[in-house]
């Protein structure tokens, strides 16, 4: 048995504690926000953050996330937090997602990028290219992810 708390609520799943985070989420506690991309902390698509680092949850295992708090999709983009609101509406704005898988990972990254920066710091493209490069896109929107962030950036300054 391992506690686990996710989105500011505590979990106890009966897993062995090698399971990685993805699999808890998704296939114990059924939040499937967070997705399954290449199994090998490649792709971005399994990004969520664990005490606010974004971190590959498909290689992270749940002994990992004992006593800290893990962030999915299903709380980053909602309620009170103003950068992840911030990030989702620049994604709604410049029309981001197309097929829309990688998206939940790649908001994700974008939100721990941004929280990461100085209050008022704006973010070159260099910047956001490299906090970024982690997350794949096969549709290529990587024009609209940048914009997308530097709007976010704009609006939480």
């Amino acid at each position: 048995m391992s506690t686990l708390s996710v989105n500011g609520k505590t979990h106890t799943v009966d897993v062995d504690p090698g399971t990685p985070i993805l699999w808890a989420l998704r296939d114990t506690l059924g939040m499937t926000g967070t997705k399954f991309g290449c199994g090998a902390a490649l792709c971005g698509a399994c990004t969520v953050h664990l005490d606010g680092q974004a971190i590959r949850s498909c290689i992270t295992p749940i002994a990992a996330a004992e006593g800290k708090q893990i962030t999915t999709i299903e709380a980053a983009t909602g309620g009170n937090d103003r950068v992840g609101t911030a990030v989702h509406a620049a994604w709604v704005k410049h029309d981001v997602a197309q097929c829309g898988y990688c998206q939940s990972g790649q908001i994700m990254s974008a939100t721990a990028f941004l929280k990461s920066l100085p209050k008022g710091k704006q973010p070159t493209a260099a910047e956001i290219d490299s906090a970024m490069a982690g997350n794949v896109c096969r549709c290529g929107t990587y024009a609209r992810i940048r914009a997308a962030v530097t709007d976010a950036a704009k609006a939480i300054a």
